[in-house]
């Protein structure tokens, strides 16, 4: 499929507005743990880990259901987290995202919450938490979801073995689907075959399971051959083999076909089964068929496995992506990937500024500051600290226009904002190989010069252009439009 073809498809999801989409499943919490390990403990051979961050996530079928917010979808999930501390911050994060959690129970046993250990992007252990449902919760999860099921364009069942979505929720499922497709996404499909759902996407693990054998050196050809048998046993009207690195291999109407993924870091596929499913259900929703609903679920997913963590594509991700542009991120989200990047031999250089009006100056900047280094990451300030550096009727763009513009350039990798006026707390946390600023500057007047050296980094001043200046474009432009008054 063309890159043009690729934007029709992405437009035409995106606008999909015809119903909420329920999500039923066994919900976690995602937390990471990050830091450095320079040495080794006397105690016991095992990295000594100083931890340099905490951040949660929603994972499971919370992840899908935060992927499908972020996509611009009305989402209802359903499903069940414990009465404790951890399912109350789980909550906290999912309505933050949008999410309608009314379908969500709290039960007697605890939240699952998987916590990871990382340094370097790289995870060094993982260790798990929490209670499976019983069977009183397994009834109360069913009737909320017959109550979501009301008016829902589609119904995305996430089953990772946890009870949440069990003989009750198939029940459920069995005596009323809906009036839009049942997509499944279990670790073990075969009890979900007398639900008829409409897709199904088995990893490749759960289809040597299904199919009693291994798929072999070519999996993508056992996969191909495997279809009629693949139906049979799961009861599915369509089924789509996810292959991790390989892409995926799709039976539809039709026939197979197959989407391509692009490369990444095992480290990186975290949650990207979620992403994939959570675009899959909505392009679904909107109309399309299972081969064109498979390859915006897989253009979805590529944009996540740039990152480590359990990460979210949005909206501006995918059509960002389509462009070739940067991505957009947070903090958190930054330094995971910049981690990453670093264990690799990257030279991060990093750049900051408020970019109002991008003008040829900023762009010369921007692609000498490139040159410098493997990596750009741009810091755009944000428009309350553009309006104390720049004044009154500053900026004349809000920093989403500002952010958005500077990530479509070709020779920036990564876009983040800030909001102090100066990107010193921000170069602390990435500590950068090369700080790059504007030839009207020298080292010695930078009050960021003594953070990025005590880092290790070097501060490189990037040759001056003239006259290039957004406050004399913006004062030729206002003086213009009062002359033609």
């Amino acid at each position: 499929m063309s890159d043009a073809q690729d934007e029709l498809l992405v437009d035409e999801v995106l606008e999909f507005r015809g119903g909420p989409i329920v999500v039923v499943g066994d919900l976690l919490l995602d937390r990471w743990i990050s830091g450095t390990a320079d040495r080794i403990s006397r105690e016991a051979p095992a990295p000594v880990v100083q931890v340099r961050g905490r951040d949660d996530a929603p994972g499971g079928a919370a992840n899908t259901a935060v992927n499908l917010a972020a996509l611009g979808a009305d989402v209802r999930l359903v499903g069940l987290v414990g009465d404790d501390d951890a399912g109350s911050a789980l909550l906290a994060l999912l309505r933050a995202a949008g999410v309608d959690v009314s379908g969500v129970v709290r039960g007697a046993g605890a939240t699952t919450v998987k916590t990871r250990i990382c340094v370097a992007g790289q995870v060094l252990v993982r260790f798990d938490e929490g209670a499976p449902a019983g069977s009183a919760d397994g009834d109360a999860v069913a009737a909320a979801l017959r109550d979501a099921l009301r008016g829902s364009a589609a119904v995305l069942v996430c089953d990772y073995g946890m009870d949440a979505a069990g003989p009750a929720v198939r029940a459920a499922l069995t005596e009323d689907r809906g009036a839009g497709p049942i997509v499944l996404d279990a670790h073990d499909l075969a009890p979900w075959a007398g639900v008829r759902p409409d897709v199904v996407t088995p990893n490749a693990g759960e289809t040597e399971r299904l199919l009693g054998r291994a798929l072999g050196e070519d999996r993508v050809r056992s996969a191909v051959e495997a279809g009629a048998e693949l139906r049979r046993r799961t009861g599915a009207a369509a089924v789509i083999v996810t292959l991790d690195r390989d892409g995926t291999v799709v039976h539809g109407e039709g026939g197979p076909s197959r989407t391509l993924a692009k490369p990444a870091p095992d480290a990186n596929t975290n949650g990207a089964g979620d992403t994939f499913a959570a675009a899959l259900v909505l392009a679904l929703a909107a109309g399309m068929d299972v081969h064109r609903a498979a390859r915006l679920g897989q253009l979805a997913a590529d944009v996540v496995t740039r990152l480590p963590g359990t990460s979210v594509c949005t909206a501006n991700d995918l059509t960002a992506s389509l462009a070739g542009g940067a991505r957009l991120l947070d903090e958190r989200a930054l330094v995971a990937a910049l981690g990453v990047a670093r264990a690799a031999g990257k030279r991060i250089v990093f750049t900051n500024g408020c970019f109002d009006v991008l003008h040829r100056g900023h762009t010369a900047h921007l692609k000498q500051a490139r040159a410098l280094g493997d990596l750009l990451v741009v810091a755009v300030n944000d428009d309350e600290s553009t309006r104390r550096l720049k004044g009154p009727g500053r900026p004349v763009n809000p920093v989403a226009d500002r952010a958005g513009v500077v990530a479509e350039l070709g020779c920036v990798d990564f876009v983040t904002v800030f909001s102090t006026d100066t990107p010193i707390p921000l170069l602390e946390t990435i500590a950068p190989d090369v700080y790059a600023k504007g030839g009207d500057y020298l080292p010695e007047m930078l009050a960021e010069t003594p953070v990025v050296e005590a880092n290790g980094g070097v501060v490189r001043i990037l040759d001056y252009i003239s006259p290039h200046s957004t406050s004399d474009l913006i004062a030729r432009v206002r003086a213009a439009g009062v002359a033609g008054a």
